[in-house]
């Protein structure tokens, strides 16, 4: 439903907020779209032309062809592209002459943040800024989180001499083994292996690579792992405590080990097999 004049009137009679943005005239076309683009990264709001900014009387303008097709091209420099009606309305004592209103929804967290001429702004109470840095990458990975998720960057090392060969071929290995990769793989580059599993960027190894395949985790604090057994339910006296570091495959192959250490097992013959119980 088309705003009415009168519900314009309530629309502007608190002055400019965080929702709501007056100019006077299209002239102002450049600044009213990046205050729409704050909007779309903010709560949403109204952007009106056709208001006295300080008494804020209703003057309206005219509008002709061209404004209008100015109009449809400022919007069409917002990325992603929105959807937005614009609304003319007329000016009871001002023949010819309308307001033009915009309104605009608000971003939620999942949404990509929102550009005008490639530049992200939003709303700090009622006044447009440029969106710093970190929040508009921020947002970015909320709406990508595979893409710009940790194991995915490059890591801090240079190239994949910093892997252990010896165990990128031992998987290899067992991979075809297990029917899981050709036998071609067991004769190529160590490169050409890790750029089909999508773990380089260029030569360049990325986190994941890192994580499987280091030799060196001092880099990486978070490459440690504690194992611990206790008396009893409670934390308070250690039967064992052990910490490791190394990569995935040696943190998984002590976290067995020390599970094998610990963990009573006993069996039962049933025909000429034991099972573990």
């Amino acid at each position: 439903m088309a705003l009415t004049i009168d519900e314009l009137k309530v629309l502007i009679q608190t002055d400019e907020h965080r929702q709501l943005e007056l100019k006077k005239t299209t002239g102002e076309l450049k600044d009213g779209m990046h205050a729409a683009c704050a909007f779309l990264n903010t709560e949403g709001g109204w952007l009106v032309f056709g208001i006295a900014p300080t008494s804020l009387k209703i003057l309206g303008q005219q509008v002709t062809d061209t404004t209008q097709r100015e109009i449809a091209q400022a919007l069409s420099y917002m990325e992603p592209q929105v959807d937005v009606r614009v609304e003319y309305i007329d000016v009871p004592d001002r023949p010819d002459h309308k307001v033009i209103a915009m309104h605009f929804d608000g971003w939620a967290w999942g949404m990509v943040p929102y550009t005008y001429h490639g530049c992200p702004y939003y709303k700090v109470e009622s006044t447009t800024k440029e969106m710093p840095r970190d929040m508009y990458e921020e947002r970015l990975r909320r709406t990508k989180p595979d893409m710009f998720a940790w194991e995915r960057q490059p890591s801090d090392f240079k190239d994949i001499t910093s892997l252990d060969e010896k165990l990128i071929r031992g998987v290899v290995r067992l991979g075809v083994e297990r029917g899981r990769l050709s036998e071609l793989a067991l004769t190529e580059s160590i490169g050409d292996v890790l750029g089909k599993w999508k773990l380089t960027t260029g030569e360049r190894p990325l986190n994941a690579a890192t994580a499987l395949f280091t030799k060196d985790t001092g880099m990486y604090t978070q490459f440690t792992m504690r194992l611990a057994r206790f008396q009893g339910t409670d934390k308070n006296e250690f039967i064992d405590n052990q910490r490791v570091e190394g990569n995935i495959f040696v943190l998984l192959n002590e976290a067995m080990n020390f599970f094998r250490k610990h963990l009573n097992m006993h069996g039962k013959i049933v025909g000429l097999v034991r099972d573990e119980l």
